[in-house]
């Protein structure tokens, strides 16, 4: 039991690491509880049973690393919207020019039957 908590907790503060250092830091949160859960399940697991506790020590110092790069890019990134009068005038333009190709079209009615 000790064991696969263990792994299952490496492997949640693991992918917590790895999805805070990518823009889909927001995710993060989730394996870092996972891991955190993990963590004190292996503590009250290995208090039964003496044994090193590095590697539990381990799992907590990756998912207090998650949790901290997770929480500096929510708080310190910001989503900035670009030059909106570009895309705008680019809007317009693909529209008049969309307009004048239908204008250019001959249609008979036969076309439509």
């Amino acid at each position: 039991m000790k064991k696969l908590v263990i792994v299952l907790g490496f492997l949640s503060a693991i992918l917590a690491v790895v999805l805070a250092a990518t823009p889909l830091s927001k995710i993060g949160y989730i394996p870092s509880v996972a891991a955190l859960i993990f963590g004190i399940l292996a503590i009250y697991s290995s208090k039964q049973k003496q044994g090193s506790k590095k590697s539990i020590q381990l799992i907590f110092l990756l998912t207090i690393i998650a949790l901290a790069v997770t929480t500096y890019k929510s708080v310190f990134n910001s989503v900035e919207v670009g030059n909106t009068e570009e895309l705008q005038e680019k809007e317009n333009e693909s529209q008049e020019e969309a307009i004048e190709e239908l204008e250019g079209l001959e249609l008979d009615e036969s076309d439509f039957e």
